[in-house]
């Protein structure tokens, strides 16, 4: 099966939907090919401490995230979901995404026929990246 890297991201917003930008250009990527979402999974926690979990299946339309094509592969686990769980504040929500970087399966196809694998996926922390560029241009 040719599949290029998959990765899960947990995006938090306040309230009990989805930023309608954010969720454009999510659906912007997939429309691009990009990413292809390979699960999704809309967690809310509201200010009475109630926890309510809406897979990608079920009616995403109060979460915002409607327009949203997911493949359907029912990857995250129940652990998978824990730690948002009980890590999420009152009065927020989360959607958990499991998404394959479409844009690099040739990539990683190409390094399994040669008897390679990708080994390594690291996500670099944004504020490491700024600060990074920041000292390298001060030093120019």
């Amino acid at each position: 099966m040719d599949i290029g890297p998959v990765e899960m991201i947990v995006l938090e917003f306040p309230g009990s939907r989805a930023d309608p930008d954010v969720v454009k250009a999510i659906g912007d990527l997939v429309s691009l090919g990009h990413v292809t979402l390979l699960d999704l999974v809309w967690v809310t926690h509201d200010g009475d401490g109630g926890l309510v979990v809406v897979d990608f299946d079920e009616d995403l339309i109060d979460a915002g995230l409607e327009m949203l094509a997911v493949g359907g592969q029912g990857l995250l686990s129940e652990d998978d979901l824990e730690i948002v769980r009980t890590e999420l504040p009152a009065d927020r929500s989360a959607a958990v995404i499991v998404y394959e970087q479409t844009w690099a399966r040739n990539i990683a196809t190409a390094v399994r026929r040669a008897g390679g694998e990708v080994e390594l996926l690291l996500q670099l922390p944004h504020d490491a990246i700024v600060g990074a560029s920041s000292a390298t241009m001060q030093s120019m």
